[in-house]
């Protein structure tokens, strides 16, 4: 008896502690919004507010014309239902804990004895506090305050010195009132001002608003004959995608083609030799060849595929280890191994010439290869070796159907530099067209040490079952994430 009151005084006094640390979280999240209320001078009376002042901080709009600002109803509704949360986590602590008081005079009074075994202890735990605290924390990371930046200043790149001008903004976004839309159209900084794995500083998810902040190229772009030769523009095309002007417009004229372009190799001798050079146009390119993009070329055009144009290097890629290999490094037939025989179409989001998509084609898995030419002819090589190549971006909704994939493998693509909202709405992406058991392969994540927890709580709040999870180091501020992960049933 004297063991079960000092089990049930131990869990009713962690129930107090948390119910203290979540009733300081709300004064502290209160006192926040406030104080940031404040600092806008918006509620002190008797001051007048300084419209420019006021811009600096919330970039208005006047009507219904003009183009998006920082949304402070947005800021209101999102601190409020995080307030919700942690209120009604906080009303279930106090009515379990009120529960668990009157079971227990209720067995005293009839000398029994129950204690809650651990793992209910730990279903309860997650189920009830810690995912609802995850929940309200994503929340508030998710909040937009505005920063605009150094070269939005009054004036900057214009001729005028009003000090009403107000930063340039993305066009549009004041025309949706649904927070989600606004949110998904508004360009995302990279973190921590590292540029992306397309050289870009900023990712405009995708719906065709970003073209009309690129009139010029639009226009030129769509300058042409109709029914004649389309000009050699690949590149301007790919600069509007890399803009957040995707889709691209139809075009009524004749794409161009090598004028060397001759029948590629049989799928069973080309899945692993170079393509010949005659069947790509090399224009708007470092190189002029493939021997051009060896890993040994000093200036090779591209910075995130070093050594994947060598052949003999890529057939041991995921199959065999070396010297240079870590405990990130995933083997393909481990991964097949997860889930035998139900592997058998996927998607790989990765930056490279298609050796992943090779490798599963030998093993009898179809993989489709998003991929952009970035410095190199990387669509043309993957159609060249037998594999499909996706033209598309990573601001892209993926143009499949819910729950149809087995696998989706990402390696070298999504690193330190994404923004946690834009990594958000990727995920997600990736978790609706994920069939309930398929395989979310993360494949050497790279990102700084101080933020692995980020990046972490990214994946984890899908609450997929762990088959592999490897953190390993890069450097001394960088590491690896690699993981393995089974989509859960859900109906």
């Amino acid at each position: 008896m004297e063991g079960f009151c000092f089990a049930r005084c131990r869990f009713t006094r962690l129930m107090a502690a948390m119910q203290l640390a979540l009733g300081v979280f709300v004064i502290f999240i209160s006192m926040a919004t406030l104080h940031r209320f404040y600092a806008t001078n918006s509620l002190l009376p008797g001051l007048d507010v300084d419209p420019a002042h006021c811009a600096k901080f919330f970039h208005t709009t006047s009507g219904m014309s003009g183009y998006a600002g920082f949304d402070i109803r947005a800021l209101a509704d999102r601190v409020d239902d995080v307030l919700v949360q942690l209120a009604e986590l906080q009303d279930k602590l106090e009515a379990t804990a009120l529960k668990i008081g009157k079971k227990t005079k209720k067995r005293h009074k009839h000398h029994q004895q129950e204690n809650m075994t651990m793992p209910e202890f730990r279903r309860f735990l997650e189920d009830e506090v810690i995912h609802p605290l995850y929940s309200a924390h994503i929340a508030l990371r998710l909040i937009r305050l505005p920063r605009p930046s150094p070269d939005d200043h009054p004036g900057a790149n214009s001729g005028d010195d009003d000090p009403t001008s107000t930063p340039s903004m993305d066009p549009l976004v004041n025309f949706f009132t649904s927070e989600e839309t606004r949110k998904y159209v508004t360009a995302k900084g990279n973190r921590d001002g590292l540029p992306s794995v397309y050289g870009t500083n900023r990712t405009y998810t995708t719906i065709g608003h970003a073209c009309v902040i690129m009139r010029q190229d639009l226009d030129e772009y769509m300058s042409y004959d109709v029914g004649a030769h389309c000009p050699d523009d690949w590149d301007l095309a790919q600069r509007l995608m890399l803009g957040g002007c995707d889709p691209l417009p139809r075009r009524r004229c004749l794409a161009l083609a090598s004028k060397l372009s001759h029948a590629p190799l049989p799928i069973n001798v080309s899945l692993w030799t170079l393509p010949d050079d005659g069947n790509v146009r090399w224009s708007r390119y470092h190189c002029r060849g493939y021997k051009c993009l060896s890993s040994r070329n000093p200036r090779r055009g591209y910075t995130r595929c070093v050594g994947c144009f060598d052949m003999e290097r890529e057939k041991k890629r995921w199959v065999s280890f070396n010297g240079t290999s870590s405990i990130a490094d995933f083997r393909i037939d481990d991964v097949l191994a997860a889930k035998p025989g139900e592997v058998r179409i996927g998607i790989d989001v990765s930056v490279g010439t298609g050796s992943f998509a090779a490798r599963m084609r030998e093993r009898g898995v179809t993989i489709v290869s998003v991929a952009m030419n970035l410095g190199a002819p990387f669509a043309e090589t993957m159609a060249l070796r037998g594999v499909v190549p996706l033209y598309a971006t990573l601001s892209q909704r993926l143009p499949l159907f819910d729950n149809t994939m087995d696998l989706i493998h990402t390696a070298g693509f999504f690193e330190g530099w994404v923004d946690l909202q834009l990594l958000d709405f990727v995920l997600f992406d990736w978790d609706r067209v994920l069939r309930p058991g398929g395989l979310l392969w993360v494949d050497k994540f790279a990102c700084a040490r101080k933020d692995l927890d980020d990046y972490m709580y990214m994946f984890l709040q899908f609450r997929y079952k762990k088959h592999r999870w490897v953190v390993s180091f890069k450097s001394k501020d960088e590491v690896y994430l690699s993981a393995l992960l089974e989509k859960p049933p859900r109906s």
